[in-house]
């Protein structure tokens, strides 16, 4: 129906190896850092409009009109769950205002849903079921198993403070990988990693009258679970990033960045897990690399007991 962009596969590139062989230059990675939006590889493989004016949509019996800005959004907000509104753009490159524009048109549409952080002026925005619905229906059907997933609503509000500043840490790290021409793929919430874990913990558990819900996993098949999830273990138990991002060199080889945010409460025990996790770790209130050396091992820091920001209705 609309036009695909595949950041994968975008004939730009081949514009630029093309001009970069007759002056000489260096390759084509210059160039991709400052062309490739971060927010693009969520619109992959969408059927969604691209364009600066609104086109018709439908889901189930309703229709919606959306630009191509509209499209980003939900579908960048889908893959994080939960994204600040300032760190969102519309159509000109502006920030997104709740009160106006993009955002108030997806709002006053249903598929999205803003709230103000206690204290704070910042907004908060998350998909609604009919936002993340939308996503899935225009989603084409490429045959890959590993797709982005797309989420709706807050899952726990006390946790937003953080949960926002994921994105932001994405940001940082997409451009580093960009600039090293890499080709963004597609990004893992801790949520999908944590299911997949429960899955295996599980497994045994299926189907059986007698259980009693306890996992009976040895310590060592949950060692080498982790070890082909690429995850760390340590002090018993398997460590999740907050994101996984998911990126391709130039010879199309598989990579992973898994990154940790950070918080002033990470000290002690919690510190030092988090510094022996080998993730990128971004401290949440400047988002900028204090550690971590953007590896594919890396674990979860510990508790955010001191985050008290909560939504407001």
């Amino acid at each position: 129906m609309f036009d695909r962009y595949d950041p994968l596969d975008d004939p730009r590139d081949r514009d630029w190896e093309r001009h970069d062989r007759h002056r000489g230059g260096r390759g084509p990675a210059e160039e991709r850092d400052r062309s490739v939006d971060p927010r693009d590889v969520f619109m992959r493989d969408l059927d969604l409009p691209r364009e600066r004016e609104r086109q018709e949509i439908s889901l189930r019996d309703r229709s919606y009109e959306l630009r191509g800005s509209e499209s980003r959004t939900l579908a960048t907000v889908g893959a994080f769950r939960v994204v600040c509104s300032n760190d969102l753009r519309d159509h000109d490159g502006k920030p997104l205002d709740p009160r106006r524009g993009d955002l108030r048109h997806l709002r006053e549409a249903g598929l999205v849903e803003t709230a103000r952080l206690a204290g704070r002026r910042d907004h908060v925005v998350t998909l609604t079921k009919e936002g993340r619905d939308l996503l899935h229906k225009h989603r084409r059907d490429t045959g890959e198993r590993a797709r982005q997933a797309f989420y709706a609503g807050v899952r726990k509000p006390r946790e937003l403070a953080h949960d926002v500043q994921v994105y932001r840490a994405y940001e940082r790290a997409a451009q580093g990988i960009t600039e090293r021409g890499g080709r963004l793929r597609r990004v893992v919430l801790d949520y999908e990693l944590k299911g997949e874990y429960q899955r295996f913990l599980q497994e045994r558990n299926r189907h059986r009258d007698d259980s009693d819900g306890c996992p009976d996993r040895e310590e060592r098949e949950i060692e080498d679970w982790a070890l082909d999830h690429h995850l760390p273990y340590f002090d018993e138990q398997v460590h999740f990033p907050d994101v996984r991002i998911e990126w391709e060199d130039e010879y199309r080889r598989t990579h992973e960045e898994d990154i940790e945010v950070t918080t002033e409460h990470y000290r002690g025990a919690h510190a030092a897990a988090a510094a022996r996790s080998g993730f990128s770790c971004y401290r949440s209130s400047s988002v900028g690399v204090f550690g971590g050396g953007g590896g594919r091992h890396g674990g979860r820091g510990g508790s955010r007991s001191g985050l008290a920001e909560e939504l407001l209705s």
